[in-house]
């Protein structure tokens, strides 16, 4: 029994390096490009954001925190290259808002759904509780 155990040990131990190194094989600098399509008199927009994936933890960011304009996405993939990831920022401009009340500076917030794999990846803007946003999609590309 002992050597059973002993045996499945050092095969987990063998094995675990190439487990944590898995998501890792994403590190590296990335370009981010956010299309966003025109929805009702909200005019579309695309932009690139650059961004970075180290130790398996998405970061793109762009403009000046605290700005209108700024946009921070963040995340950690997983080891088959699936994320999760979270965009804060602040609008640009009215015309870029969908919301009624929506103005310059205003704070917003969203979930990415997105995937890797080797050097590119996709991902869509998550529709969260029903209520629909824009459709954006986000195209990542390894530099």
């Amino acid at each position: 029994m002992q050597k059973t155990v002993r045996l499945w040990m050092v095969c987990a131990l063998m094995l675990l390096p190439g487990v944590l190194l898995a998501g890792e094989g994403f590190d590296g600098k990335w370009l981010t490009t956010v299309t966003c399509p025109p929805k009702g008199k909200t005019e579309g927009y695309k932009i690139l954001v650059p961004s970075e994936i180290k130790d398996s933890n998405f970061r793109g960011e762009r403009g000046t925190a605290g700005e209108p304009g700024y946009l921070l996405i963040e995340g950690k993939l997983a080891n088959d290259g699936g994320a999760k990831l979270s965009a804060t920022g602040k609008v640009s401009s009215r015309k870029y808002g969908t919301g009624i009340f929506t103005s310059e500076g205003t704070d917003y917030s969203y979930k990415i759904k997105a995937q890797f794999q080797d050097a590119q990846g996709t991902g869509i803007r998550d529709a969260g509780l029903g209520i629909v946003g824009r459709a954006c999609t986000y195209d990542f590309a390894k530099q």
